[in-house]
């Protein structure tokens, strides 16, 4: 058994064993995944949320994952997308089992990091899946999207459609909060950029000054506050066209406000994700095109990962030219642009998720 799995963290899990099993009913996420010997080391999942079908995809991924590696698995899951308080009390509860490391997609990615900090002086690697931690060196490693070159697909397509049929874009930007964690911030970033919008230092994203730009409002990455948000936006300019949204199930709440207002036909919607239902509404023509991520592929590498630094101690590597492991992204779409690489519908049924 490896360094990482030592003697003081066999003992420390056999005297808080009863009390972290109390923990983990608490917040309602535990579970074993299968494996259930305490020679297993311990490895921990904390999602954003646990009804999102992105982490949902995420939990079957470090699942089958654990599985296969022999590993124990214990999940987490914030009460909803921002709660870093329950994330918080996750760590806590991992370091009390003697966990030899664990995946989190962070709801606050810099109100987090005393914690990982704490997990990392107790000898666990830290993994972040999804969003980066800022500074992104609080984690060990990030298997993730590049977020980034997510939102430049969707921002360079929408950007040759408007063109192509000589449209002036009036633009709403729905994100997924005020604090602007960093998956809101590179998506938002990798749009503007793609549609030709200057946003200067690249810390402005809530920044209106271009013409174009009619509005932020937040969505929480969920339908009600996608719906709550088109509403608001469209009572601020009703001549919105063109929508950005930092996920799919926020890209479904605006379209039903768009329908209500009767503009969702003239009205373009571009989002993130790639699950089952929005490549969905990709083909019926709800969503115009977008970017497609693959979280059941960033979790069980992650297992994989811990798995292997469980056994010898050894750190992931990162993509070449990328401070991060990148899992992928797809421009999935029904109507292609010149220039712009993307993939059908078809193939975003093939690769979906949810």
């Amino acid at each position: 058994m490896s360094q990482a799995w030592t003697a003081r963290r066999r003992a420390a899990a056999l005297a808080t064993g009863m009390a972290a099993a109390l923990a983990l009913a608490a917040c309602g996420g535990g579970d074993t995944g299968g494996a259930a010997s305490g020679s297993q080391p311990v490895v921990g999942l904390i999602t954003k949320t646990d009804t999102n079908p992105f982490f949902v995809k995420m939990k079957e991924g470090a699942q089958a994952a654990a599985a296969t590696q022999g590993v124990q698995l214990q999940t987490f899951a914030g009460k909803q997308d921002g709660d870093n308080e329950s994330q918080v009390q996750a760590i806590e509860n991992l370091i009390s089992a003697g966990a030899s490391g664990f995946l989190i997609t962070a709801n606050d990615s810099k109100a987090i990091v005393p914690a990982l900090d704490r997990a990392r002086q107790a000898g666990m690697l830290v993994i972040a899946l999804d969003t980066p931690i800022d500074p992104a060196d609080a984690a060990d490693a990030t298997f993730a999207t590049d977020n980034y070159q997510a939102g430049l697909l969707i921002g360079q397509w929408a950007k040759a459609k408007f063109d192509a049929e000589g449209k002036q874009a009036r633009i709403a930007m729905l994100d997924l909060s005020a604090n602007q964690v960093s998956v809101d911030v590179q998506r938002d970033q990798g749009f503007l950029d793609g549609f030709g919008v200057d946003v200067g230092d690249k810390t402005r994203i809530g920044d209106e000054s271009d013409p174009r730009i009619v509005g932020h409002d937040v969505t929480d990455g969920a339908e009600e506050g996608g719906r709550t948000a088109m509403e608001n936006l469209l009572q601020k300019d009703p001549s919105i066209n063109l929508v950005h949204t930092i996920n799919e199930p926020a890209a479904a709440g605006a379209y039903e406000a768009l329908k209500a207002a009767g503009r969702q036909n003239d009205v373009t919607i571009v989002s993130v994700d790639g699950g089952c239902p929005g490549v969905e509404a990709v083909k019926s023509g709800a969503i115009g095109a977008t970017s497609q991520q693959y979280p059941l592929k960033m979790a069980s590498l992650g297992i994989e990962a811990i798995a292997k630094f469980a056994k010898d101690g050894t750190k992931p590597e990162t993509t070449a030219g990328k401070s991060f492991y990148d899992t992928g992204v797809e421009l999935i779409t029904d109507q292609p642009q010149p220039g712009v690489p993307s993939k059908d519908t078809a193939f975003g049924a093939a690769n979906c998720w949810g």
